[in-house]
């Protein structure tokens, strides 16, 4: 039961991440607001590409990986990857402009990685035997 909680957490993590990566080639100025920074462009959008690809990419990895039903490959991600959040949240800290408000988002999101990713990988293989 737990696994199939994780399973479903992770899931719906990697379709949001696939979601706020699409909103940075979508509306990219909106995007960085939301994310917790101000960015003068200035008509150029490179880094909000970079960091939307980056994201689409996380998501599609821990899709895959719940798709595919790799147990110890979504936990070791999902832990591993709360070093994604991690510096986001300090990256946002660190401008004067913002408060913990700003952060809540990516202290959510290191606290979901690292709690689900601690379960997956504590969770026995359940073996099907014929």
């Amino acid at each position: 039961m737990t696994t199939k909680i994780s399973y479903g957490i992770a899931l719906l993590l990697g379709l949001g991440m696939i979601f706020l990566g699409s909103r940075f080639f979508w509306s990219p100025e909106t995007a960085t607001a939301e994310y917790g920074i101000h960015f003068n462009v200035q008509g150029d959008y490179s880094f909000h590409y970079i960091k939307g690809i980056r994201d689409i990419f996380s998501g599609l990895i821990i899709c895959v990986f719940v798709l595919l039903n790799e147990r110890r490959a979504l936990g070791v991600t999902l832990l591993a990857g709360t070093m994604i959040p991690l510096n986001d949240m300090l990256i946002v800290l660190s401008k004067s402009y913002n408060s913990i408000f700003q952060a809540l988002p990516h202290i959510v999101a290191i606290v979901i990685c690292a709690v689900f990713g601690i379960i997956l990988l504590a969770t026995k293989s359940q073996s099907k035997t014929l």
